[in-house]
Order: structure tokens, then C-alpha cells, then sequence
């Protein structure tokens, strides 16, 4: 079985591909199973470039496949200055935690939004280096609402799923099921391949 180290702290991260790639034959590791931890300065102007610069340190340090993500928010009718970008999580140079988060991004729908509500979309960057080979993915999901009403489900590791709404179903993405995920295509079967066929 292949062994990939993915370049994240966030074990929710870890938990979302890990049984998807495990079907392929491949072994996702975390940081935490193989005790690395690393400061590396994200100062890419994209997603895909801090997911490289992230890819590039732990391949220097660990010496074997490694992959690493990054993502950006964009917040429909939201001024430049306070789009949150590749900086959904630091605000004011400030590292928020979950509930830190909820409240941010709840008061910038009540300023912002329309009915309690703003469209949003996440685009997101993905970094594979494998020996000398990088190769690099970006996608983006649907659009969404973030609402500034939160939902009683916490997601550990993605605090805005509980103040997004699939626009479909109109349902919370803290609270979405299997089936609800599969009847709105959410499954990233695309990232998998790509992940597959290049480490």
C-alpha cells in the first residue's frame, strides 16, 4: 500500500479523504502520526501556490509523497478589504478558533447579506510531490449561502459548516447526510483520481 503524507494540522481535513483513498490502496498519513511539525510561511497569492510552498517543506523534511491543500472564500457583496480569500481562518493576523470563526463570519452576513444571507463560493488549491514530480489541482464547489444564524451542529476542523447552506436543499452543511451530499454531488470523486494517479 502507498504511503502519502498529507500536509495539514487539521485531522477533519485527514478524516475527509482518508477512507476515499484508502479504497485506492493508499495509506493517508498525518502529521501527527509521523510527529512533524513545521512553521511554513504561506506567501503564495493563490491556493494552489500555498498548497505547493506547504508541499515542497514537508517534502524536504519527511522524504516521501507528500500532498497539501489550501483554500479561498469568496463573500458576494462583500468590500475587497474584508473578503476573507486565502485568510478564512487568520483575521487581523490573528489565528481565530472555531467559535472565534462562526462569530466573524455570522457578523460579516449581518452587515452584509441580504435576508440573513450571503452567496459564497470556496475554491481550492491541491499540491502533490512525488520525488521530483509536483503536480497541482484547483477546483471550486457550488455556491452556498453563509447565513448568520448558526446551526446547534459543530463540525471540529470546519466551523463554517454551520452557518453554510446548500442552496438546493437549503439545509445546513453541518446537518447534511450521505444521501444529501450524493443527491447534491458533493463527493470530490474528481480530487480522488487526481490524488491516485500522481502519488
Amino acid at each position: 500500500m502507498k504511503k502519502v503524507l498529507f500536509a495539514t494540522g487539521n485531522e477533519a481535513k485527514v478524516k475527509r479523504f482518508k477512507d476515499k483513498l484508502l479504497n485506492k490502496g493508499i495509506d493517508l498519513l498525518s502529521l501527527k502520526d509521523l510527529d512533524i511539525s513545521l512553521s511554513v510561511e504561506e506567501s503564495g497569492t493563490t491556493a494552489v501556490e500555498n498548497a505547493l510552498i506547504k508541499a515542497r517543506a514537508y517534502h524536504d523534511v519527511s522524504n516521501m509523497p507528500v500532498m497539501a491543500m489550501d483554500d479561498s472564500l469568496y463573500l458576494e457583496k462583500v468590500p475587497d478589504e474584508l473578503q476573507p480569500g486565502l485568510y478564512v481562518r487568520r483575521v487581523n493576523g490573528k489565528s481565530l478558533s472555531d467559535e472565534e470563526m462562526i462569530e466573524h463570519y455570522s457578523n460579516l452576513v449581518k452587515n452584509y447579506g441580504v435576508d440573513g444571507k450571503i452567496i459564497a463560493r470556496w475554491v481550492y488549491g491541491l499540491a502533490i510531490i512525488n520525488g521530483k514530480k509536483e503536480e497541482t489541482y484547483t477546483w471550486s464547489k457550488t455556491n452556498f449561502w453563509l447565513v448568520d444564524t448558526s446551526s446547534s451542529v459543530v463540525n471540529p476542523g470546519y466551523p463554517l459548516n454551520s452557518i453554510s447552506k446548500n442552496i438546493k436543499l437549503n439545509k445546513y452543511f453541518s446537518e447534511m447526510t450521505q444521501i444529501d451530499q450524493e443527491n447534491v454531488q458533493e463527493q470530490e470523486d474528481d480530487v480522488i483520481e487526481f490524488i491516485a494517479k500522481n502519488v
